[in-house]
């Protein structure tokens, strides 16, 4: 068999991936998820005579505790699987990208395991995120005085 057969068979048996089904699943989730929050933010501001802005820090500390716990019980990944990219807006996939580098690597100690990787996963996203804070930062300098 050469290399093109190969590849002939490969690609027959891979399955294929239904990329309008899963945005529009992914496009669901994450406004369903907005939605939600946006409820949230509502309660807590008629309800509880809470600030906005205080509504939406504690928005986000239950979002991250809330991803952060489902990681920890083994739903997450099982509901990511589902729901595609629609469980990962920037506050919930963060924490779970956390919590599950901070659970797999437990064992090996609190400073060689859990110390060294815990941002093993978040660390792209921390690091390209303060490059781009300080790059369009910068920009905002020099354009807007």
């Amino acid at each position: 068999m050469n290399k093109d057969e190969y590849q002939k068979l490969v690609s027959e048996f891979t399955p294929k991936e239904k990329k309008l089904k899963n945005a529009v699943l992914a496009f669901l989730v994450g406004g369903a998820i907005g939605f939600i929050g946006q409820v949230v933010v509502a309660i807590l501001t008629t309800s509880f005579s809470m600030e906005v802005k205080d509504a939406y820090v504690w928005l986000c500390i239950s979002m991250i505790f809330i991803s952060s716990l489902l990681t920890a019980l083994g739903f997450f990944d099982n509901w990511v699987s589902k729901c595609k990219a629609g469980l990962f807006l920037p506050t919930t996939g963060f924490a779970h990208s956390v919590t599950s580098a901070a659970l797999d690597y437990r064992k090996d100690g609190f400073i060689t395991g859990l110390g060294a990787n815990f941002f093993k996963l978040a660390g792209s996203v921390l690091l390209y995120g303060m490059l781009g804070g300080f790059f369009f930062g910068v920009l905002g300098v020099i354009f807007h005085g």
